[in-house]
C-alpha cells in the first residue's frame, strides 16, 4: 500500500502541483494511517470497509487529537481513496459516507487600523532590507494574498501601469490582484534601490533574501514577527493575519463578497463568508453605542 500512496503523492505533485507544504501533510496523515492498518493486521488495502474508517478516526480521536487535525486526516483519506477508486485499484469506496467531524467555527484573527498603520510603518525604509520588508507587509496587505504566493511573485506578472499582479494561487490557479498607490511607491523605490542590490544572482523573483535567493515562506514569518514586535502588537500574528485583515477591512468598507471571494482566491463562496462574522460583530456595536434604545 505504501507503493500507492507515492504513486498518488506524485499525482499530487506533477499532476495537480500541490505545494510541498500540503504534500508533506498529505504524505504524514496517509503513512499514521498506513501504521494503524499494520498494527491492527489490516494487509490487504482492497478489504478496507466503512467501518475500518471509522475505527481509525475513533483511534486518532483517542489520540486527543482535535477537531481540525482530525478532519484534516479524514480529508486526506477521502482524496487517496478517491484516487484508488478512479484508478481501478479498488472495486468499492470506503470514504463515501464518511463525513468530517464538525469544526468549531473559530472567527480569525485580524488588525484593527490603527493596529495596521503601526505595523506597516515598523521598518525604516532608508535601509535596504527595511524597504523590503515594508513592501512585503504593504503587499500582504495590500493585496490579501497569501505567503505562498507573495514569495513566488516574478518580475513579469506585475504590471505596473495597471498596479496589479498575476498570481498562481492553491492549485497553480491564476488570479488578478490589485495594490494601491502607497504599495506602488513602495515596490518603485524597492525595484529601483532595494532589490538591485540583493539581486546578485540575476533571478526573476520579486523578492530576494540577503543571500540573493528567492526569499523563503519562513523568513517572511520572521519579518511578520519583528514588525509586531517594533510596533509593540501584543497578539501573536503571522502573515495570514493580514489577509483576514485585508478581507475584513474591504467588507466593513462596503466590498461585495463575491469581490472579495475573488481577490482572495477562494473557491467557495463560503470560505469568504467567515468574514462577514466580524463584519456584523462591528455593525452590531456600532448599533448598540449608537441607538438611544439600545444604551437603555
Amino acid at each position: 500500500m505504501r507503493e500507492l500512496i507515492l504513486k498518488f503523492i506524485e499525482e499530487l505533485k506533477y499532476e495537480k502541483n500541490y505545494s510541498e507544504l500540503t504534500i508533506n501533510g498529505y504524505l504524514k496523515d496517509l503513512d499514521l494511517f498506513l501504521e494503524y492498518l499494520n498494527e491492527n493486521n489490516i494487509k490487504n488495502y482492497k478489504s478496507i470497509e466503512y467501518q475500518d474508517i471509522r475505527s481509525y478516526i475513533t483511534y486518532l480521536y483517542n489520540l486527543d487529537y482535535n477537531t481540525k487535525t482530525i478532519s484534516r486526516h479524514v480529508s486526506s483519506l477521502r482524496s487517496f481513496f478517491k484516487y484508488l477508486k478512479v484508478n481501478n485499484y479498488i472495486n468499492n469506496n470506503p470514504c463515501i459516507l464518511i463525513s468530517n467531524p464538525k469544526l468549531e467555527k473559530k472567527l480569525p484573527k485580524y488588525l484593527n487600523f490603527e493596529e495596521i498603520e503601526k505595523l506597516l510603518n515598523a521598518f525604516d525604509n532608508n535601509n535596504y532590507l527595511g524597504l523590503r520588508n515594508s513592501l512585503i507587509l504593504e503587499m500582504l496587505y495590500s493585496t490579501g494574498i497569501r505567503v505562498s504566493e507573495i514569495v513566488n511573485i516574478k518580475l513579469n506578472d506585475i504590471s505596473l501601469s495597471d498596479k496589479t499582479i498575476k498570481i498562481r494561487g492553491k492549485g497553480n490557479k491564476e488570479r488578478i490582484v490589485y495594490f494601491g498607490t502607497k504599495c506602488f511607491n513602495l515596490l518603485n523605490m524597492y525595484l529601483k534601490n532595494s532589490r538591485v542590490k540583493l539581486n546578485i544572482n540575476n533571478i526573476e523573483y520579486l523578492f530576494l533574501s540577503k543571500t540573493g535567493k528567492k526569499i523563503s515562506d519562513r523568513e517572511i514569518r520572521k519579518i511578520v514577527d519583528d514588525a509586531a514586535s517594533i510596533a509593540g502588537i501584543k497578539i501573536k500574528i503571522s502573515p495570514h493575519v493580514l489577509r483576514h485583515t485585508f478581507a475584513t477591512h474591504m467588507l466593513s468598507d462596503g466590498a461585495d463578497l463575491r469581490s472579495v471571494q475573488e481577490l482572495l482566491g477562494h473557491e467557495n463562496l463560503s470560505t469568504t463568508q467567515i468574514y462577514t462574522h466580524l463584519t456584523n460583530e462591528k455593525i452590531r456595536n456600532v448599533y448598540l453605542n449608537a441607538h438611544p434604545r439600545a444604551r437603555k
